[in-house]
């Protein structure tokens, strides 16, 4: 048997969370050794955030040609090359790619073992193929994979995730997308930009976790321009000599099917847990009911051992930067155990990128002790650019207004829903806000409405001036 390998911190997953953990462990004087099969690159940069954002960019695009009409603007013909669409996503990607390997590849060589881990004991892991590795404490980061029940498994090269839906050489004709989260939303209306017929099916009856029903009301209207959608159905593909045949049925008897060419199968990632011998044989952890550590997100320890939990490996919110802030406080509070350094979380932040984007901050109305909504239809500047639609949701607490969450689909959604996560963040006041610079014409304008309804449901008075200048509508 050959000579175990030792450290202060043994990560598991060169993932987004795993490098921020072992970047933090090294930093603070912990030995680190990193533990992956491949060494690929994030999640994000191969099938994630970088990849769906160029199918999205090309179909925004497509979108504001089809628009142009609006300015006085001619275009007649509009082409989609979907090879030349798939191949620019391709070379992008591989490009992002490349620069996150190039990030691990510069990591002490000493440092990386390759192989797959698994526990051996609570503070030892034994490889496939090469020595054990005992060390004082360990992260694992081994991120996620999507979900594919059997039925979807069963239809072979016709089902398509976000590992596989990138590699198409051409867009297809017609697809059905299953899932009705962020991933699904995002995959669906750039595809349905793009040319190709789409059916969304979901089996929720609320599309991306929106808890504001005036937000949903106007995200839903805005996605049946764009295809055909189905919530709250059950859904049973099969294939077939032509692709899939796509049948769905709810409790309300709202039954039908579609023939596709592919399933785009958006069901969630869950964590990759299997096969690292996390129960009370080896690790010794207490695990929930889906099989995933119990754990403390401010620490991200389980329980009282020396294990961490970092990113989607952890299942609570499957962000980059949620990944990174947990990769970071594993890393550093494993170098300090049995010290524990409890972190305040950054406010929660979601956002969509549909067109225009979704987004949730904060808590949510059912916290709220009251709400202010202002509408984007009339917004001064989202009228001149064209794109005068949607909603937006404020949540405060009172008495004195404080901002604690928003829901929204409103044109520059991402931009507005940091500035209301700093806001949230900061403990600000619809009051306080609206005594802040509103340049016009601008969408932040948009949040005016919003922020007066609030003041007006509140003890706290408007400010003096709040008035003054031009009003958000123009």
């Amino acid at each position: 048997m050959s000579t175990p390998l030792h450290c202060d911190v043994a990560v598991i997953g060169a993932g987004t969370a795993g490098l921020a953990a072992e970047r933090a462990a090294r930093r603070n004087g912990a030995s680190t050794l990193l533990i992956d099969p491949h060494f690929n690159g994030t999640t994000c940069a191969n099938v994630g955030c970088m990849p769906s954002k160029l199918l999205i960019a090309a179909a925004k695009q497509a979108e504001r040609i089809r628009r142009s009409d609006l300015f006085g603007i001619r275009v007649d013909g509009l082409q989609v090359d979907g090879a030349a669409v798939m191949q620019r996503v391709r070379d992008e990607r591989d490009r992002f790619a490349a620069l996150t390997r190039q990030q691990i590849k510069a990591l002490d060589p000493a440092t990386r073992v390759t192989g797959r881990a698994r526990f051996a004991g609570p503070t030892t892991l034994e490889l496939d193929d090469g020595p054990r590795i005992e060390a004082r404490a360990i992260v694992i980061a081994t991120g996620s994979s999507p979900a594919l029940p059997p039925p979807f498994k069963a239809l072979g090269d016709r089902v398509l995730t976000n590992e596989s839906l990138f590699e198409l050489k051409q867009l297809p004709t017609r697809v059905a997308v299953v899932g009705t989260g962020s991933l699904g939303l995002e995959f669906a209306q750039a595809l349905a930009r793009l040319g190709v017929q789409v059916t969304l099916l979901g089996k929720e009856t609320t599309l991306a976790k929106i808890r504001c029903p005036r937000v949903h009301r106007a995200l839903l209207a805005m996605l049946k321009r764009d295809m055909k959608v189905h919530l709250g159905v059950d859904v049973h593909p099969e294939r077939n000599a032509d692709g899939v045949r796509v049948r769905w049925s709810s409790k309300q008897g709202a039954d039908g099917s579609a023939q596709v060419d592919y399933v785009v199968a958006a069901l969630g990632r869950p964590p990759n847990l299997e096969g690292l011998g996390l129960g009370l044989g080896k690790a010794k952890l207490k695990l929930d009911k889906h099989g995933v550590p119990c754990h403390d997100r401010q620490t991200m320890r389980c329980g009282d051992s020396a294990i961490f939990l970092a990113g989607d490996a952890a299942a609570d919110l499957p962000l980059l930067h949620e990944a990174s802030s947990d990769g970071a406080i594993a890393g550093r509070n494993a170098t300090a155990l049995p010290a524990e350094i409890t972190v305040k979380r950054h406010v929660p932040l979601s956002i969509t990128f549909t067109d225009p984007p979704v987004a949730s901050i904060g808590q949510s109305e059912d916290e709220a002790a009251v709400t202010g909504t202002a509408d984007f239809d009339d917004q001064g500047r989202a009228r001149v650019e064209g794109v005068n639609e949607g909603t937006l949701t404020l949540y405060a607490a009172a008495p004195e207004g404080t901002l604690i969450g928003a829901d929204l689909v409103v044109p520059a959604g991402e931009h507005l829903a940091h500035l209301l996560a700093w806001a949230v963040e900061t403990g600000c006041t619809a009051s306080r806000l609206l005594e802040l610079p509103f340049y016009h014409p601008t969408m932040e304008e948009g949040l005016k409405q919003a922020l007066r309804s609030i003041c007006a449901a509140t003890p706290i008075a408007l400010p003096a001036d709040h008035d003054a200048g031009a009003p958000s509508g123009g």
